[in-house]
């Protein structure tokens, strides 16, 4: 595993912990961080999080996340011994919210038996 990856896992370990744990502001309630990226140059990290609720409130939670990247920064520089802690960079990972919509869309299919129909067709073929 090259470093890059090493500390992307640390990261994501030590940021869940931090956001889940040591931050009080209520928007950031339903928040879980699920991957972060760390770049070739270890100076700058994608973290990627998912949020729960409507539009508005994923709004609020990602302006609430990014006024507090600078306070997770110093608790990560505090809990790990890094010579220099990269950037954090949150990100709203959707690819769940686009499984789930597949997924509505293929039950949808599926209960008006179009999807069926498709199928048994490329089965004939």
């Amino acid at each position: 595993m090259r470093r890059p990856e090493r500390l992307a896992e640390i990261l994501r370990e030590d940021i869940t912990e931090v956001v889940g744990f040591e931050l009080v502001d209520p928007r950031l309630q339903s928040v879980t961080v699920t991957d972060v990226q760390v770049s070739e140059n270890l100076r700058d990290a994608k973290v990627y999080v998912l949020v729960e609720g409507g539009e508005n409130e994923i709004r609020e939670t990602m302006k609430g996340l990014q006024h507090a990247a600078t306070f997770v920064r110093q608790q990560v520089a505090m809990n790990l011994s890094l010579r220099y802690v990269p950037h954090l960079h949150f990100v709203r990972d959707t690819a769940e919210e686009n499984a789930s919509r597949v997924g509505e869309i293929l039950e949808d299919l599926s209960s008006k038996g179009e999807f069926q129909e498709k199928e048994t067709e490329s089965l004939e073929s």
